[in-house]
């Protein structure tokens, strides 16, 4: 039987995989430029967890080394490279489509390791190959209705390996950093550089109305802050393996939520493609439970 705290951490992380399948339709139904969704979203979690940053974490703020400020500084860069790749892609392709393939950055980050030497379990590889397939049963969908899909899926798979770079920094600078002060730069970073894109591509960042005033409002509270928080609150309590697997859920959460809300319910032969998907992570996953793979905390679009 489990503990009452296991019960809450459970229910807590029901909350936060709600908060991010609201992501995906929530950016797909907002009326502003996709760069300017992805600075603001930034922008007002960083606003957010000042007074939280700066009044507890203020000495470990000011006594980062060169070397985690460096890390912190290119998780946001990485971060932002997610947020430009993957939000222009929701407006190109289904939000099915392209949360399945920005959901695959635990294979890019069992690749990148591979490469730096370490060697996955069997069962990592499998669902490696397994996942990849449904990549290929899910660009194939698409390439079957338009060019334009075609070009979203790409953006959200490019989103997907820049998250993986991300998950593996963050890991590493976590080790000597509380989540709240290695948030608050990577954030910070990742807001800056995005509003640099912004200002040079031109997009609007004011201007809009107050209906979607409420939905970057809407998508900083549940994505950014109710989503992230509540995963970085109980992993340590339920662990990274059920943890990564139940983040999985954002994949059919989006799908569902878009079909109701947006009325984009997916072609019959996405479906199958997603639960190959689904399945191969669940394997990756699985493996690095067994065996030598990743252990970073979770990450989500």
């Amino acid at each position: 039987m489990r503990s009452p705290q296991a019960r809450l951490d459970l229910l807590l992380l029901a909350v936060a995989i709600s908060g991010i399948s609201l992501s995906a339709p929530l950016i797909a139904a907002t009326a502003a430029p996709a760069l300017a969704i992805a600075f603001w979203r930034n922008a007002m979690a960083v606003g957010a967890l000042s007074p939280f940053a700066l009044v507890r974490h203020r000495a470990e703020l000011r006594g980062m080394g060169r070397r985690a400020l460096l890390l912190s500084a290119a998780a946001g860069a990485l971060l932002a490279l997610h947020f430009a790749l993957w939000l222009p892609s929701l407006h190109l392709t289904s939000v099915a489509s392209s949360t399945a393939l920005v959901t695959t950055t635990p294979i890019w980050t069992t690749l990148v390791l591979r490469m730096r030497g370490h060697r996955p379990p069997a069962l990592v590889w499998a669902g490696t190959a397994v996942a990849f397939l449904g990549v290929l049963l899910l660009t194939g969908v698409d390439l079957s209705l338009s060019p334009r899909a075609l070009a979203g899926d790409a953006l959200a798979l490019g989103g997907g390996i820049a998250a993986a770079g991300y998950v593996l920094i963050g890991s590493e600078v976590r080790r000597s950093m509380s989540t709240t002060a290695y948030t608050y730069v990577c954030y910070a970073t990742t807001s800056v550089l995005l509003l640099v894109t912004c200002l040079v591509s031109g997009s609007a960042l004011a201007g809009y109305s107050g209906e979607t005033w409420l939905k970057l409002g809407l998508l900083t509270v549940a994505a950014q802050l109710l989503g992230h928080t509540l995963i970085n609150r109980v992993v340590r309590g339920l662990g990274p393996s059920i943890t990564s697997t139940a983040i999985l859920l954002e994949t059919p959460g989006a799908a569902l939520i878009a079909a109701l809300w947006l009325g984009q319910t997916p072609p019959l032969a996405a479906y199958p493609a997603l639960a190959v998907i689904l399945a191969g992570l669940a394997l990756v996953i699985t493996g690095d439970r067994r065996g030598t793979a990743v252990s970073a905390p979770p990450v989500e679009v």
